[in-house]
């Protein structure tokens, strides 16, 4: 049986079949310094207060419940996913069929 590659894997494949990438000469200080961008993405030390409508709260807290995590984690998760690009609208979403 044949995997099927999404959209990502396929890419990735036609990158490395073009010779699209570059050699790391040095992998294990790229591995550190990725390492160190890890830390700091899930370093929570800044706390900030903002103002949103109860019934946005509502939505979120909602949400959170079926999601199994605190409504805080949400919103800094989806704070997260908007500055880098990763939040997507829902009606932009393609479907791979």
């Amino acid at each position: 049986m044949k995997n099927k590659l999404d959209n990502e894997e396929k890419e990735m494949l036609n990158d490395y079949n073009n010779n699209e990438y570059i050699e790391i000469t040095d992998m294990e200080k790229e591995i550190e310094k990725n390492k160190e961008y890890a830390k700091a993405t899930f370093l929570k030390n800044k706390r900030i207060n903002i103002q949103i409508s109860q019934r946005d709260l509502e939505y979120i807290q909602r949400r959170a419940l079926e999601e199994g995590i605190p409504y805080q984690t949400l919103i800094a998760s989806l704070i997260h996913k908007y500055i880098t690009g990763k939040l997507v609208e829902k009606d932009k979403v393609l479907i791979n069929k």
